[in-house]
């Protein structure tokens, strides 16, 4: 088989640029000590028509101190799931120059016992991250009125 590259082509590549630009101040910033202090950020954004209709599945950009870098949608599913899929997790976290991650997704039916694929996915992140250098401190499942917190379980 032959090598037909013209050489042209190479000078049609797209360069990639990584930047970090922040509109918060660092002193404005949210600090988060507890998984309530998570969970009450959390509500506050979460659009409330949405939380009890459809899954969604977010993380929480911080950095060393722990204070909120951001927080990215990861997706949006149907009633019953969606899917959180780790490149765009860490794609997020290094754009962002998260030092810590906190991932999270609610349950529209209220009910906040993580199933086998909440557990499964929490250790895969939780290993992406280790080989990123980046923490994976919590997965918080959330509804309207409350929340499981997997580092608080200690299954993190």
């Amino acid at each position: 088989m032959e090598n037909l590259v013209n050489h042209q082509e190479w000078n049609q590549i797209s360069e990639v640029e990584l930047v970090y630009r922040s509109k918060v101040k660092a002193s404005l910033r949210p600090i988060l000590t507890s998984s309530k202090d998570v969970y009450e950020l959390l509500l506050r954004s979460w659009d409330k028509n949405k939380i009890e209709l459809q899954e969604q599945f977010k993380v929480l950009l911080l950095n060393r101190g722990n204070k909120v870098l951001g927080i990215f949608e990861v997706s949006s599913g149907g009633v019953s799931g969606t899917i959180a899929d780790p490149k765009l997790i860490f794609m997020a976290a290094i754009k962002g120059n998260s030092s810590n991650i906190i991932i999270c997704h609610n349950h529209p039916s209220c009910n906040l016992k993580p199933s086998l694929a909440d557990q499964e996915l929490t250790q895969k992140i939780k290993q992406g991250g280790k080989l990123l250098e980046i923490n994976v401190l919590d997965h918080l499942i959330i509804s309207p009125e409350g929340y499981y917190s997997f580092a608080d379980e200690g299954v993190m």
